[in-house]
């Protein structure tokens, strides 16, 4: 939840003020160079881990400092597949909630921290309360980012979840030529295969480029 009490601006301090507060440490590492229980600096996964251990005594009896040495589950490997099976229980209750109906598909595409193409896939559909709800679903690395190869990582994705290119009612891209090109582009290699599946130039993106060209001519 946000601050909402502008009226006494000052606790905002409380929230975003200190190097310990909850917003400082979400942009923490994942993994530390020094995790050892005297560290100051152990980052996200222990941190989560020992507030869990803290609020929940069936997690405590086996995490930390109740199990033997070798068996504490957190070598840098373990923390992997800990998150892999966290991320995957995850992807299966939101493929629960969408179930075989209609859905859309927002696809953006960028370079981590070490140059690797890298592809962020969302959901978009009505769930069975019948709001209309957005899921990121997962980053695919790619060897490219030119249409036919995003295409072929999206039907790999479909593959491995049990989605169907029939099912899709939307796409939401960028405007760059390798997205919404209109003969070779990502969204014209889709709707070869789904004239249903009908594009829409993101919001944010045309935003940001009217943005970009106003300031161009600010003096």
């Amino acid at each position: 939840m946000g601050f909402s009490c502008w009226g006494k601006k000052k606790r905002l301090g409380v929230l975003v003020g200190f190097t310990e507060n909850a917003h400082n440490n979400a942009r923490l590492a994942f993994r530390s160079h020094n995790e050892s229980e005297d560290s100051i600096n152990r980052k996200n996964f222990l941190k989560l881990l020992t507030f869990l251990a803290k609020h929940n005594e069936e997690v405590d009896k086996v995490v930390l400092k109740s199990p033997p040495k070798n068996l504490k589950v957190i070598a840098h490997g373990i923390q992997k597949q800990i998150v892999r099976c966290a991320a995957s229980a995850t992807i299966d209750m939101i493929l629960d909630d969408l179930g075989h109906d209609l859905f859309s598909v927002l696809v953006d595409e960028s370079r981590d921290i070490s140059t690797k193409e890298q592809m962020a896939v969302m959901s978009r559909f009505v769930n069975k309360k019948g709001c209309v709800v957005e899921r990121f679903l997962c980053l695919v690395y790619v060897s490219n980012t030119t249409a036919l190869s995003l295409k072929e990582a999206i039907n790999s994705l479909f593959t491995r979840h049990n989605l169907s290119v029939s099912s899709l009612r939307g796409q939401d891209y960028d405007g760059a030529s390798n997205m919404s090109g209109e003969f070779n582009g990502l969204k014209s290699l889709i709707m070869k295969e789904n004239p249903c599946a009908f594009y829409v130039h993101c919001f944010a993106h045309q935003l940001q480029s009217a943005l970009i060209a106003v300031t161009k001519y600010h003096n």
